[in-house]
């Protein structure tokens, strides 16, 4: 096209088709020279278009000059600088800019709302959204999602719900964010809700790979594996992320020999091949199956046979199984062979297995090599001397996250009932039927010591006396969720908790007798795996 045709029109068309191209700042750049050569400067069109290609392809920098140099701005000469500089994470600037506009676009307030998301600022979008004077889908989806990457999942749910209430019909977008919010409550309920709303107004197909990979997953990650299973087979396609989530969703609720089954008949089916995400899958359920020399035959595999590269979650893996399963010294002999520097997931997994196998010495190594911030390291340090009896060590435990400032995390669970998500902290007092949930848990107790139940103190603090010890355990999260459970949710239905740390061995063997004595199954899902508690017995084979 020769300059002296080029109109705005031209210049807007070959200004999409830059940004559209492999190497657009590459191509912006003379466009913009071009631009200023043939004086199409005063057309506020030109410019807003090139702000805003300049900033969707990340070169805000240019963008804000092109911005700055402008003798007249509209409206959206500001939303799309706005939008440029909330995307890149300069939110300072977006909120600055932001303040100046006489009328905001409704795509304005959005991109300031998920500007602030995506800077960890979830408080700010959250008050910025309220103020919104009206408000969209695009809105409702900006928030809902926002919630759920700073990993507020029962907020996102609550947004969800209010969102329903006010008339907005969701589309794809929300359902699969609202699928992921049920996923990262465990509130099974209202993902069951979702799909039935989406196959009762058939907004689109559930059984698409996309849709149907985020059902399963969240069923899974609810730990209803016989509704993901019945997904699964379902499907009319699958993709490598349908086979990982049903692979991933069956080790993580422990059912290990299953999840290598499924890993065989996909190598059989033959149209999709494994991935990175599919061996973490493989190894985990050899981990929680403790299947060590499965473990070591796929692990060897992965960059022979399929020439995948190991990652830090294969090995986080590996380390896992040899640890637990007692194996420390090849556990620590690959950490040190790793030819990328381990993380502290990597050292936790040493960590554990050193717990359960009262192996001070190589703890004291895993510690050291952490560099530990997180309570749960020193936690489960001082679990292991106070196991041995070395009470010196506990001491020095306690006196180092005193000087480092470090305080324990509290335990928190979380369950569902009736479409409403219940949490608790342990000690905390403040639900409003904790006098039953106290009077539930008293009658617990007795029935529990008729089956001679004992209170596992070795893992509370050795300097507090016995009875406190017991008081303290008997308030733990999970209990007090699982009464509630018992007192408030429909009788021979699961009861399904989330729990954000790693279950106790107190709190483990009180779901395992509350399972046998009130014939409940009771789903548990930790910081690390899942537990299924069924007449006095778990999924896990106290193997955790």
């Amino acid at each position: 096209m020769k300059p002296s045709r080029l109109n705005q029109h031209s210049f807007l068309f070959l200004l999409r088709e830059a940004s559209a191209s492999s190497t657009p700042h590459r191509r912006l750049p003379p466009l913009h020279a071009l631009l200023v050569k043939l004086g199409l400067q005063p057309y506020t069109r030109v410019y807003n278009g090139l702000i805003w290609v300049y900033s969707a392809t990340g070169l805000v920098a240019d963008a804000r000059r092109v911005f700055d140099g402008m003798s007249h701005r509209d409206t959206v000469s500001f939303n799309s600088m706005i939008h440029g500089h909330a995307m890149s994470g300069d939110v300072g600037s977006a909120l600055q800019l932001f303040e100046r506009v006489p009328a905001p676009s409704p795509v304005t307030w959005t991109s300031m709302v998920a500007g602030l998301c995506r800077a960890w600022d979830v408080a700010s979008a959250r008050r910025l959204f309220e103020e919104m004077p009206v408000r969209d889908l695009i809105s409702w989806n900006a928030m809902i999602s926002g919630l759920v990457g700073n990993r507020q999942p029962v907020e996102a749910l609550c947004l969800f719900r209010r969102m329903m209430a006010e008339g907005f019909v969701p589309n794809r977008g929300t359902v699969l964010t609202a699928l992921s919010a049920c996923a990262g409550a465990g509130a099974l309920e209202t993902g069951k809700w979702i799909h039935a709303f989406v196959e009762k107004k058939r907004l689109f197909r559930w059984w698409d790979e996309f849709l149907g990979t985020a059902l399963l997953d969240m069923y899974a990650k609810c730990g209803a594996v016989e509704l993901a299973l019945d997904v699964f087979t379902k499907l009319r396609s699958r993709n490598t992320c349908t086979w990982n989530a049903m692979i991933n969703g069956l080790a993580m609720n422990g059912y290990s020999t299953k999840a290598l089954d499924m890993f065989r008949q996909m190598e059989l089916d033959g149209t999709v091949e494994p991935d990175e995400v599919t061996f973490v899958g493989v190894l985990l359920a050899c981990s929680h199956g403790g299947f060590v020399d499965v473990g070591r035959e796929h692990f060897y595999m992965i960059e022979k046979k399929y020439d995948i590269g190991l990652i830090l979650e294969h090995y986080a893996c590996m380390v896992d199984l040899l640890a637990r399963s007692g194996h420390l010294q090849e556990a620590h002999k690959i950490i040190t062979g790793m030819p990328m520097k381990p993380d502290a997931v990597i050292w936790r997994a040493l960590l554990g297995g050193c717990r359960l196998h009262k192996d001070v010495k190589m703890a004291e190594t895993a510690i050291s090599e952490i560099e530990a911030t997180c309570s749960g390291d020193h936690v489960l340090l001082s679990n292991l001397y106070a196991a041995v009896g070395r009470w010196s060590g506990v001491e020095d435990v306690r006196s180092t996250m005193r000087s480092k400032g470090i305080e324990k995390i509290p335990g928190c669970s979380s369950i569902e009932i009736n479409g409403s998500i219940h949490e608790f902290i342990s000690g905390d007092k403040s639900h409003p039927s904790y006098n039953e949930i106290h009077v539930k848990l008293a009658e617990i107790g007795s029935k529990m010591q008729l089956q001679g139940y004992v209170t596992e103190t070795a893992e509370v603090f050795y300097d507090v006396e016995e009875e406190e010890k017991e008081q303290a355990l008997g308030h733990h999260s999970e209990k007090l969720a699982i009464a509630f459970g018992l007192i408030g949710g429909p009788p021979n239905v699961a009861i399904r908790i989330v729990k954000n740390l790693r279950f106790c061995a107190d709190c483990h063997k009180f779901a395992k007798l509350v399972s046998q004595i009130y014939h409940r199954e009771i789903v548990v899902r930790d910081r690390a795996r899942f537990h299924h508690f069924r007449e006095g017995t778990c999924s896990c084979n106290d193997f955790w």
